[in-house]
């Protein structure tokens, strides 16, 4: 169970990663494989936002990245990872909605419906996957 769990952590959480760091260091990049909206598309205010945060992503989420490889070679270091990385992403997911929302309302434009839509999706199951990882190396803890 250990090593399904390491690999569904690895894949989502590298998703994660990876397009951060592609958006922070190649924005262009991010723009043609539907990472990012063009900066012309949304509002000053949200395109200075998601860079910011993807320059921080790119610094920080690979933590979880870590714990689900320690995992699925059996580490006992994993747990640590496991919270620290689960943490990380479930700030990452809870921020990136909320702040998604509160910018909707205020009438920004944060993108097209559909990738606004998708963003939520996504950030929604990173969120899932940090809180059953932070309840897994909880428990691992224990």
């Amino acid at each position: 169970m250990n090593v399904l769990w390491g690999l569904v952590v690895v894949v989502l959480s590298l998703l994660c990663w990876v397009g951060q760091v592609i958006s922070w260091c190649a924005p262009t990049t991010a723009k043609r494989l539907g990472l990012v909206e063009a900066e012309e598309d949304v509002d000053p205010v949200y395109w200075a936002d998601i860079r910011g945060e993807a320059a921080w992503d790119a610094l920080t989420l690979w933590t979880m990245v870590t714990a689900g490889v320690l995992l699925i070679v059996d580490s006992p270091a994993w747990p640590y990872f496991g919270l620290v990385g689960g943490g990380t992403y479930l700030y990452f997911a809870g921020r990136g909605i909320l702040t998604r929302i509160a910018m909707q309302r205020r009438g920004l434009r944060i993108g097209t419906r559909q990738s606004v839509q998708v963003g939520y999706l996504f950030l929604s199951v990173w969120g899932a996957m940090a809180a059953a990882t932070i309840a897994a190396a909880t428990a691992a803890l224990a």
